[in-house]
């Protein structure tokens, strides 16, 4: 039996990754007991990121001929094998309405909204890349269309990036400077290392803090995202009930990182998507914890990448893995 046989055979021994494995390295220990103590705009020692997931009008359709129906919906079944337009008609409610009345609410409370937003979803609805630039959102790229990258190879990723890319500049007059796949391939990283134009990443959800990592020996920047505070746990998995379950756990979240047993601050992620927050009892959930968060002391909403701007005035960018905080 050959060795790689062998470690086949034989994984549940190990203690360490397998060499030369394709993708980025795990990263288990992070800061540790001893996180560095950021402060952001304000000096505020939280701060929160409204993350608004647009994707509408560029998921997969039978329409747009991919031959499946997209699955992120609040119907528990599917139709498999023509137009779903029951479906089509729930992404239909987040860019016809739900977008609209999020902009509403952080009109009325300013607050400042990061967008991942998909380059097709933004072709097909100019007036919400109208509304995001008249506002002055950040727009972080979530790549061509909606679908996985990991379905993709290197040099097609490569192209879809360069296509989401080139449409943002069309669309917006800019291009982004943060990236977020739907769900990354092993390649995503790499690629964007490589293609210049990125300053971080927020395909990561295992930290409250931002970090640097190292590609292929070039420091690169990883802003953290999270499920938890994320309205897709109203639709999949178990989640959100009631408006009432997100409001408690975004002020649960935002309690505990405010009085965290240490003087470290951190970030707080808020994940929204228009077919679902944009819903009127959703929508009232999210002005009610916005309402709340503004009345706390330490407490400021951000851009992502005003986010990772402070930091990178905190922590500069190393020139090595051991230069890193707690390396």
């Amino acid at each position: 039996m050959s060795e790689k046989e062998q470690i086949t055979k034989n994984h549940w021994y190990r203690n360490n990754d397998l060499p030369n494995i394709s993708g980025p390295d795990r990263e288990i220990e992070g800061y540790g007991e001893h996180p560095p103590k950021i402060r952001w705009n304000n000096d505020a020692k939280v701060a929160i990121n409204i993350v608004v997931n647009y994707e509408e009008g560029s998921e997969k359709t039978f329409a747009m001929g991919d031959g499946m129906n997209d699955g992120m919906h609040e119907l528990p079944f599917d139709v498999d094998d023509q137009r779903d337009l029951a479906k089509e008609s729930m992404y239909e409610y987040g860019s016809r309405a739900g977008v609209w009345r999020l902009f509403r609410i952080f009109d009325r409370y300013k607050i400042p909204a990061t967008f991942f937003a998909a380059a097709v979803a933004l072709e097909r609805n100019p007036d919400v890349a109208k509304k995001m630039n008249d506002r002055g959102d950040e727009i972080v790229g979530h790549g061509y269309r909606w679908i996985d990258h990991y379905e993709y190879s290197r040099e097609e990723e490569k192209d879809l990036i360069n296509l989401a890319m080139d449409s943002f500049q069309e669309t917006l007059g800019r291009q982004p400077i943060g990236w977020y796949c739907r769900e990354m391939s092993v390649n995503t990283r790499e690629l964007l290392v490589e293609d210049g134009r990125f300053v971080y990443d927020s395909d990561y959800y295992g930290d409250d803090l931002p970090f640097w990592t190292f590609v292929d020996g070039k420091s690169h920047l990883v802003i953290p995202y999270s499920l938890v505070s994320n309205d897709c746990r109203y639709i999949i998995g178990t989640g959100f009930g009631a408006p009432s379950d997100f409001v408690e756990t975004a002020s649960r979240m935002l309690d505990q990182l405010l009085e965290d047993g240490d003087d470290c601050g951190r970030m707080m992620s808020i994940g929204i998507h228009p077919r679902i927050t944009g819903n009127p009892a959703r929508a009232h959930g999210l002005a009610e914890f916005i309402r709340y968060a503004q009345s706390k002391e330490g407490v400021v909403f951000m851009h992502r990448d005003d986010i990772a701007k402070k930091f990178m005035e905190q922590v500069p960018r190393p020139t090595s893995p051991k230069d890193r905080p707690n390396n």
